[in-house]
């Protein structure tokens, strides 16, 4: 899975192949040797020489009807258009038309697992592309045989849809999103912006807060982070339609899972089907990792230092998320407790002043509003 997800990645157009032998942590003579059988002997060369000879043909049915019935005991779930594309990109030729697939499967009494959940009219939209923005979401917890709750972790990119993270968690806090996170950085690169619901540990219970520590641990990497309108889950709308296709797959299972160990197993075969083999109908049938490709932006050694223009006013942000200026408090939030926050005046208007953190603009700040008593929080104007 890693070699053909490097291979991939590297014979996309200006691909930085030393870059991504640092990434996944090879000697570029293995990662040039990679290429070249892939080259030569597609996917199969891939294989370790050891297990299977590299000259090894694959072996067909002369059947068309038992291909079928054989790809569908393969992918139980999957539809005949699906079953279909999947043959083609294995390099099948001759098939029947997606309605034939249907007729075989029906005639030989195999059943399709659907989603259950109604399909209702939607506007489809994706960004342009990949790492401008990307998804991420718990899916709903389950209890394995262990007795131990896993909670899913997903993050998706959303131009190709591909799948960058599936992990199974013991626990929604952060320290088991930072680290997934940091893992995702260092292979793909840092993205534009991560969109997530309200829900910890990226969201916030505090209604004058919008920034965990989460938050600001990405606003110092660069990466933004936005929230979808509470109680509307179509804003992420990619990340439900993964769930749903993930719940059909991987967690409608006969048996239970064991524990999360077992879990993480199913999940990694799962991931890697849906990435580089399972056909997308909104890609036009095309596989996620066929239009993925990592980001330059690379994750950083160390966080950068936090620096401002020379005629910022600059204020540390105390204990309990406050700021003073003009003998008046205003509160930024208590994730950034310790930071320096800075004050840029308005060159649009008189007494009108930016609050920025790093590069990134949290608010406004207008003196000729009225404020209240200096010992109470005064408001802090949200971005528009």
């Amino acid at each position: 899975m890693k070699r053909l997800e490097f291979v991939q990645f590297a014979i996309q157009p200006q691909a930085n192949i030393r870059e991504l032998c640092r990434r996944f942590r090879i000697s570029p003579s293995t990662a040039y040797k990679w290429i070249e059988r892939h080259r030569l002997q597609g996917c199969p060369g891939l294989e370790d020489r050891s297990r299977k000879p590299g000259n090894s043909p694959r072996k067909t049915s002369p059947a068309m009807e038992q291909l079928v019935i054989r790809t569908h005991k393969r992918f139980p779930c999957w539809g005949p258009r699906k079953l279909r594309q999947l043959l083609l990109n294995e390099g099948k030729r001759a098939l029947p038309a997606p309605s034939t697939f249907s007729v075989i499967l029906k005639r030989h009494h195999c059943k399709v697992a659907h989603d259950a959940a109604p399909h209702r009219p939607f506007i489809r939209f994706s960004k342009d592309s990949p790492n401008e923005l990307w998804q991420m979401d718990f899916k709903g917890d389950f209890l394995t045989a262990a007795g131990s709750r896993c909670y899913p972790l997903t993050l998706l990119d959303d131009h190709s849809r591909y799948a960058l993270a599936l992990k199974a968690c013991p626990a929604t806090n952060r320290s088991h999103v930072q680290p997934l996170l940091e893992q995702a950085f260092e292979r793909y690169g840092l993205p534009d912006r991560i969109l997530c619901d309200n829900a910890g540990p990226w969201g916030t219970s505090e209604t004058r807060a919008r920034f965990t520590t989460l938050g600001v641990w990405l606003l110092r990497l660069g990466v933004d982070i936005t929230h979808g309108r509470p109680w509307h889950p179509q804003t992420q709308g990619k990340c439900e339609r993964f769930h749903r296709t993930f719940k059909v797959e991987v967690l409608n299972r006969s048996t239970p899972f064991r524990n999360l160990s077992h879990c993480q197993f199913h999940f990694d075969q799962w991931l890697h089907c849906y990435n580089h083999q399972r056909p997308h109908q909104a890609l036009q049938m095309a596989t996620p990792s066929s239009l993925y490709r990592p980001s330059p932006r690379s994750m950083p050694s160390k966080l950068p230092p936090l620096e401002y223009l020379h005629d910022d006013t600059v204020r540390i942000v105390k204990a309990k998320g406050e700021i003073t200026f003009k003998n008046h408090f205003f509160f930024v939030g208590s994730a950034f407790c310790g930071l320096p926050v800075a004050l840029r005046q308005c060159s649009t208007a008189d007494g009108l002043f930016d609050l920025f953190f790093s590069w990134k603009k949290l608010g406004s700040i207008n003196l000729k509003l009225p404020l209240k008593n200096k010992f109470r929080y005064n408001p802090i104007l949200p971005t528009s």
